[in-house]
């Protein structure tokens, strides 16, 4: 069975998996591609021993769609709200047309290199752990696929966007680097995944959802 759960803001993709297991009393439970604790939005999660044989393929090979509130004139070190936030000084007015030929940068296959807050594995350690421990590493760029880039709210220091992407795309690098084009500073301040593969956002259900399910089957 693969549920479309709509993550709530304030806990990990982990948790949600826990409480499925919770609710539905099955221990072979796993989710395709992580949202951080401050993101919402599509969490496909497989239930029993075939579907969670799916998640990898899915997590790799579906493409994804978010929605992000950045703010510029701002940074963070990690990126996005989880971190030390800090005022650049440079926030400047900007045009929506130049914000427009900046997004237009990033469409495409471009090069990003992954945060250091993150899990990928150095040497078999996440890096997150090593950037928690004060080491010092590199992580290589590598190519992504941004298919589009649309404003839904352009509010300066408050921008809206609608990103279309491929797996492995963080969309907080996006964000900082968008604010490093436009001279800046930027973090990502919310998002949402409102789609991955086919599993689209109006479509999903809550915890809450799923347990008063289980609860009326029974």
């Amino acid at each position: 069975m693969l549920l479309n759960i709509n993550k709530p803001k304030g806990i990990t993709s982990h948790d949600v998996v826990d409480e499925v297991r919770r609710i539905t009393g099955e221990k072979r439970v796993g989710h395709a591609g992580t949202l951080d604790p401050f993101a919402t939005g599509v969490l496909v999660v497989g239930v029993g021993r075939e579907t969670t044989k799916l998640l990898g393929a899915i997590s790799k090979e579906s493409d994804k769609e978010y929605e992000a509130t950045i703010e510029l004139g701002k940074e963070s070190d990690t990126g996005d709200p989880e971190g030390n936030i800090i005022d650049t000084g440079t926030l400047r007015d900007i045009t929506k047309k130049e914000l427009l030929k900046v997004l237009k940068e990033f469409t495409g296959t471009i090069q990003q290199t992954p945060p250091q807050y993150s899990a990928i594995k150095v040497k078999g350690t996440p890096a997150y752990k090593r950037k928690r421990r004060g080491e010092e590493f590199t992580l290589s760029p590598r190519d992504v696929v941004v298919s589009d880039i649309t404003i839904l709210k352009f509010q300066p220091p408050i921008i809206k966007l609608k990103i279309t992407c491929s797996a492995g795309t963080y969309i907080r690098v996006l964000a900082q680097d968008i604010g490093k084009k436009l001279k800046t500073g930027a973090y990502l301040k919310e998002l949402t995944r409102t789609r991955v593969g086919e599993y689209v956002i109006s479509d999903s259900i809550t915890l809450k959802d799923l347990l008063d399910r289980k609860q009326q089957s029974n």
